[in-house]
């Protein structure tokens, strides 16, 4: 199986326009990811490319247009190529050989701001060459610096990666696991995954998959069945399970068969650890219990889908809200990487599981959220709180009441 966009080091690429970005993401893709001209403006949006790039991994690189780019439509172009800063993990900022422009050192600043890694790139060398006094404006902002020319270099994917290895994010390096820290060699995890209209024909969805292969990784034994199957499952089990794992929407039915003395949570769950703040998402779900007639909630999806007639997000976690909180609530509905610009205005945002969203997108929507002074949580959560399992179903990872 492939390595999804979500769990991938996202790489984004900056710089002023025609000073050779995607030029230097062609030859490091080898393929013509991004049009190549000398004309301004060339690349009008965020082109993305998913790849193994060994030996570092799997990443996807993301070739943005200039920061520089004027008038309107140029203006929307800025804003977009902001908007990736989101979702990057390490900036590779290009400057052509010449002494860094005002719009280079002020989005130097920002990138410092956003506490990313930098890499800068001086492209063109064959121009011209960049003097040492100049070039002490750059290592204040930089990690590290390389310079080349794109269009001679015959290695720049070999200069590229050398550089990229050295500024690598720890998390990254030390990849976290999903199960790593709560289940022991060959211990045994029961996965329940029901075969519904949520469930793609002939496959897995992501974070069941995701969850397999972690437990492979960790020596474990995974046994997997229908919610229909868990009953004789557990009964034919020699020896309990360390931890019984289901999809949200079986939550109710797997908590009622499930002993207390077995570790319950849910895929959802898993991935809000994972990949955002637990304890946040908690206090978000609590929301529930102040929630007002009219109070408006987004549901927020990081991933476009064709909304199903029993939607777990559009359908499903709405009518157990309501019927919680027993208040006549509002929800509107979001996908894709671009939150809305009036979050202040919401009184809860619900996340979906995230398995298309790396951390760091998902960390910087609970940054923003936060400071909009807008509570969060995600689908697992919030349907263990409406069901009255949250503390039973947070309980692997807190000890603590919440």
């Amino acid at each position: 199986m492939k390595t999804t966009k979500g769990n991938r080091l996202h790489i984004g690429f900056f710089g002023k326009r025609n000073v050779g970005k995607s030029s230097i993401v062609n030859k490091i893709t080898g393929q013509d990811l991004s049009i190549v001209s000398n004309i301004k403006g060339t690349t009008t949006d965020v082109n993305e490319k998913a790849m193994e790039l060994l030996p570092i991994g799997p990443v996807v690189l993301m070739d943005t247009a200039g920061f520089d780019d004027t008038g309107k439509i140029g203006s929307l172009r800025i804003e977009k190529t902001k908007k990736a800063l989101e979702r990057t993990d390490v900036a590779v900022l290009v400057l052509d050989d010449t002494a860094p422009t005002v719009d280079d050192l002020n989005f130097f600043k920002l990138l410092k701001e956003k506490q990313l890694p930098v890499l800068t790139i001086i492209n063109k060398i064959d121009k011209g060459l960049l003097s040492e006094s100049k070039i002490e404006n750059i290592k204040n902002f930089s990690d590290v610096i390389i310079r080349l020319s794109a269009e001679r270099d015959a290695d720049i994917s070999a200069k590229f990666k050398e550089a990229l290895i050295k500024i690598l994010p720890e998390d990254f390096i030390k990849q976290t696991s999903i199960l790593g820290d709560i289940i022991n060699k060959s211990e045994t995890a029961v996965l329940v995954i029901p075969i519904d209209k949520e469930a793609p024909k002939g496959r897995l969805i992501l974070p069941q998959v995701n969850t397999i292969r972690d437990l492979l990784d960790n020596n474990a034994i995974s046994v997997i069945v229908k919610e229909t199957e868990l009953q004789n499952a557990l009964d034919n089990m020699k020896t309990p399970p360390k931890i019984v794992i289901t999809d949200s929407q079986a939550f109710g039915k797997v908590s009622k068969i499930v002993p207390e003395n077995i570790k319950l949570t849910s895929f959802s769950i898993l991935f809000a650890r994972l990949k955002g703040d637990l304890k946040t998402f908690i206090k978000g779900a609590n929301k529930f219990d102040s929630l007002n007639d009219n109070d408006t909630i987004l549901i927020l999806e990081s991933c476009s889908h064709h909304p199903i007639e029993d939607d777990i997000g559009r359908v499903k976690i709405p009518n157990l809200i309501r019927k919680y909180s027993g208040k006549d609530l509002i929800f509107e509905y979001k996908s894709g990487h671009d939150l809305p610009k009036n979050i202040q205005d919401y009184s809860l945002i619900i996340h979906c599981g995230a398995c298309m969203t790396n951390r760091k997108e998902m960390l910087n929507r609970i940054d923003i959220s936060i400071k909009n002074n807008t509570p969060i949580t995600n689908y697992g959560i919030a349907i263990a709180k409406c069901l009255g399992i949250l503390q039973r179903a947070v309980k692997p990872f807190i000890e603590d009441d919440i």
